[in-house]
């Protein structure tokens, strides 16, 4: 029986962080087992904010290496960068008619873009969520794992494949939002404001590339306060951020010590921290060793991403195909 198919892909900005390894690249993990999967690295995308194209290569490689080293396979899920795949943009061509500027201007996402970016207000920025569509439905994708930020462009997406159904024929399935039936992880940030990005304060976020030494540097720098005064005190959100990470790098009986001092009013926040920062050095250190090692070996990622583009394309040839018949676009 054929397996369900799931789609997803991540921007090449910025640095991996630990957010982006609870909140995706694990589940990646877990999905190549059981689907067929369509993992992706979209450089065309990260080209809406204008980056610095000299650095989008190293910034590539960089990516496809750390997604590998932290166990993504590429002989069982098929990895691929974006722009290897030009039937996506076909697709995109097609489904721009289907979208509207009203609709695509009250986008959450696009309405922060042009807050914080108002001399950047470009077409791909305005039609992210059509492109996004084109992705997804290119292999007729089942599922896409989302996190919260991202649920209305996967109902953007719907909409846009109902349309294109309704109008030329069914073709495309309706993506679904996937999940394994548990909470979504946000890593916290250690500044205790918000959650770990790549664009933001650098120091308050563990990324799988930092070395031992700037990992113990940003733990011990992590916001504490002088302890609670009294034992069953509540705790404050930063204090619950680093409980947080600590559940997720170091050993449970660890975990139930520091809490059982803190519900005592007996923790020593220093002694917290050096011990999540070792905990943290020991699960960062193999996937940064093994992605330096990944990205040094350029005939190895070569060989990894032409493997992927060839199975990406072989899915979206066969799907261009139908939508190129649906539409009537063939004349002899």
């Amino acid at each position: 029986m054929a397996k369900e198919i799931v789609v997803s892909g991540i921007r090449p900005t910025g640095f991996l962080h630990l957010g982006n390894y609870f909140g995706a690249i694990r589940n990646y993990v877990r999905m190549q087992e059981d689907y067929d999967c369509y993992f992706f690295v979209a450089d065309w995308h990260s080209l809406t904010t204008h980056p610095d194209t000299k650095l989008l290569r190293e910034h590539v490689l960089r990516v496809v290496s750390e997604n590998i080293a932290a166990g993504l396979d590429p002989d069982k899920a098929c990895f691929y960068v974006q722009s290897a795949v030009p039937e996506i943009a076909e697709l995109y061509l097609y489904l721009n008619m289907l979208a509207y500027k009203g609709e695509l201007e009250k986008t959450a996402t696009f309405k922060d873009k042009v807050r914080l970016n108002p001399e950047n207000v470009n077409a791909g920025l305005l039609t992210y969520p059509v492109l996004q569509t084109a992705d997804i439905i290119i292999h007729r994708a089942k599922y896409v794992p989302v996190g919260k930020d991202q649920e209305q462009h996967l109902e953007m997406s719907r909409n846009f494949a109902q349309r294109f159904n309704h109008r030329y024929g069914e073709l495309f399935p309706e993506p679904g939002a996937f999940n394994y039936g548990e909470a979504l992880v946000k890593v916290p940030s250690l500044d205790g404001a918000g959650k770990m990005s790549k664009s933001e304060n650098q120091y308050a976020t563990i990324y799988l590339s930092d070395d031992d030494d700037l990992i113990r540097k940003k733990l011990m720098k992590a916001k504490t306060d002088a302890g609670p005064e009294t034992p069953g005190s509540e705790m404050p959100d930063y204090i619950s951020n680093l409980f947080q990470i600590m559940a997720l790098v170091s050993e449970a009986s660890t975990l139930e010590q520091f809490r059982a001092d803190f519900d005592a009013a007996n923790i020593r926040y220093g002694d917290m921290k050096k011990q999540l920062a070792e905990d943290m050095v020991q699960f960062i250190r193999p996937i940064r060793e093994k992605a330096l090692a990944i990205r040094k070996d350029e005939a190895y990622l070569k060989k990894i991403m032409d493997k992927g583009a060839e199975r990406a394309r072989e899915s979206a040839v066969k799907t261009i195909a139908m939508a190129r018949e649906m539409i009537g676009l063939h004349y002899l």
